[in-house]
């Protein structure tokens, strides 16, 4: 055994023996997703035109305060609807429990700035709300009455936990469905009450899965564009837009951008430290309907109301108006522009999809051949994208990509007196690149998990029969792995589809996408325009939804491909 070779290689082949072709694979994936962040601080230290001490002096605090303001609300408010309704589907039984169980998950579906869109045409002051409001009781001007401004910081922190919270509750949901019925027995030996049970048992059980629900959604919110844009509120995402496309200074979005990549890197610390001691210990049999808390009367009925509030406000209420605006003039909105805008939405979706799906086996197989620790940690390095909010992804892609091109460019004019032109800056390639090193760890966390339960006596068996590497990757994992190719090709397929900031950034002149269709005339208040391109993508994104219920229903432990937090 000790002459034979590793996993990787073949005898008799130098190529697979000397170059180790899959860590430099590995490498060099790793390099591309690493390149846009480099880029991003180096713009920031020498721009063309430095103007960071007048954003010092002007806005930059202004928007660090709001940045902090928005993640605050959003997370606290997300963590208790994601906390509340897991703990009470999972331990309690009221009616409706059965249904709360894979229905909390429907406002995933639902992008933020699509409700942002839909709960502003309702309730602003010309919206139908106020109007029956004000024909009810006779008021005439806002002066007559008081209302919640809708576009607002608080409006905004709202909205989006409602279609936030069940990362928090999908992470939650599975530790409190691992907790053995033992220990609830046990708390009740004790003396517990329910609130105590919860409170001193599973809750502190359960943090560190929610700090990884958490981290997500706080990532997710400092990664909106569309909703802090509709909503004018001045967040570190929106500084980053109005430097770069409104005041034209691609080195002052850069040192913004640089900002929010010290933020990531704090919400990520903060999520490391917050399941620090994280151990997996033998808890017993996982609960059953026997030893969940039984609750009646008052109590069944405000559990069914805190589960079914985030639901209908979450998806039922802006899923129906997109379907009413929609369906009401089909005809008119489904016309040759709008095909058209559907499918580029579906060509890049189908491209990322398929890009990082095949990046992602690369970077999965690599590190299955070559488990030490410097390939391990340049994998880890190419899950960072995931990360990057996409307006300082858009920055980071197109530093490098228009160097390429001027470089391109001014090599032939002084040889040959020939324009090149934009060959991948201002591109679908663009478009595609940053895609792929942002969702990249999606289809890498998905085939990962799948080609671990591959056993390694395959790897032995493929390789005692003659075949190399790629032979049995092809020809044994692949067909193994199918499951997980499909499902990280699947979210990868929504995520794409309702990327708005980057897409807005680096889209082609005259190349609309449905989040920039949307996002278009969302903002020239012509939501009824905007339903068709709305309503298509949250049904795009019930597809893993449906994915995510049916393995909850299945009594597995389902949660996203969470590529923040890898586990061990």
């Amino acid at each position: 055994m000790a002459n034979q070779p590793a996993l990787g290689t073949r005898p008799g082949i130098p190529f697979f023996r000397h170059l180790r072709a899959w860590p430099a694979t590995v490498f060099i994936i790793a390099g591309l997703v690493v390149l846009p962040v480099l880029s991003v601080f180096y713009l920031a230290l020498f721009p063309t035109d430095n103007i960071w001490r007048h954003l010092y002096n002007t806005v930059l605090f202004r928007y660090i305060e709001t940045t902090l303001l928005l993640l605050a609300g959003v997370g606290l408010l997300s963590f208790t609807i994601g906390v509340t309704t897991a703990w009470l589907v999972t331990l309690c039984r009221f009616p409706g429990r059965r249904v709360f169980e894979w229905a909390l998950l429907l406002p995933f579906a639902v992008p933020a700035y699509v409700i942002a869109f839909i709960y502003t045409d309702m309730l602003e002051f010309a919206g139908p709300l106020q109007g029956a409001l004000r024909d009810l009781f006779g008021w005439q001007t806002r002066r007559d009455y008081w209302f919640p401004e809708i576009r607002s910081l608080g409006g905004a922190i709202v909205l989006m936990s409602l279609v936030l919270f069940p990362y928090i509750y999908l992470m939650a949901r599975a530790a409190f469905m691992e907790q053995g019925s033992n220990v609830l027995a046990a708390s009740r030996t004790l003396g517990c009450t329910p609130w105590q049970s919860f409170y001193r048992v599973s809750l502190p059980l359960a943090r560190p899965a929610i700090a990884v629900g958490l981290a997500l959604t706080l990532m997710e919110t400092l990664n909106d564009f569309g909703t802090v844009d509709y909503f004018a509120i001045r967040t570190l995402s929106l500084g980053v837009y109005d430097t770069w496309l409104n005041m034209g200074n691609l080195g002052g979005a850069a040192q913004i951008a640089s900002m929010m990549l010290v933020f990531v890197v704090v919400l990520v610390t903060l999520e490391r430290i917050g399941r620090a001691r994280q151990r997996h210990f033998g808890q017993g049999k996982p609960n059953q309907d026997s030893a969940l808390y039984t609750l009646t009367g008052l109590k069944a009925w405000l559990a069914f109301l805190a589960c079914a509030l985030p639901l209908v406000l979450g998806f039922a209420v802006p899923a129906f108006q997109l379907a009413s605006y929609a369906l009401g003039n089909f005809s008119a909105y489904w016309t040759e522009d709008f095909v058209a805008i559907s499918w580029n939405s579906l060509f890049l979706a189908s491209a990322a999809a398929l890009v990082t799906v095949v990046i992602g086996t690369l970077l999965a197989y690599g590190r299955r051949l070559h488990p030490n620790r410097s390939v391990r940690l340049f994998v880890s390095l190419s899950k960072l994208g995931y990360a990057m909010p996409g307006t300082v992804l858009a920055i980071g892609v197109l530093i490098p990509l228009a160097a390429f091109d001027n470089s391109i460019d001014a090599f032939l004019r002084a040889r040959f007196n020939v324009s090149s032109g934009l060959l991948l800056s201002g591109t679908v390639f663009a478009l595609i690149f940053a895609y792929s090193v942002r969702f990249l760890a999606v289809a890498a966390g998905a085939v990962e998990s799948s080609l671990d339960k591959v056993t390694p006596s395959m790897d032995k068996a493929a390789r005692s029969l003659g075949m190399n590497s790629l032979e049995t990757l092809r020809r044994v994992h692949l067909p193994l792995i199918r499951p997980g190719l499909l499902t990280g090709a699947l979210v990868v397929f929504v995520d794409t589809m309702k990327e708005l900031p980057a897409t807005l950034m680096l889209r082609p002149f005259n190349f609309d996408t449905l989040a920039t269709y949307v996002y278009q005339y969302a903002s020239d208040e012509q939501i009824e325009v905007a339903a068709m391109g709305a309503l298509m993508i949250v049904l795009v994104g019930l597809l893993p939804v449906i994915m995510l219920s049916r393995s909850i229903k299945g009594g597995r432990k389902a949660a996203p491909v969470l590529p923040v937090a890898e586990q061990g």
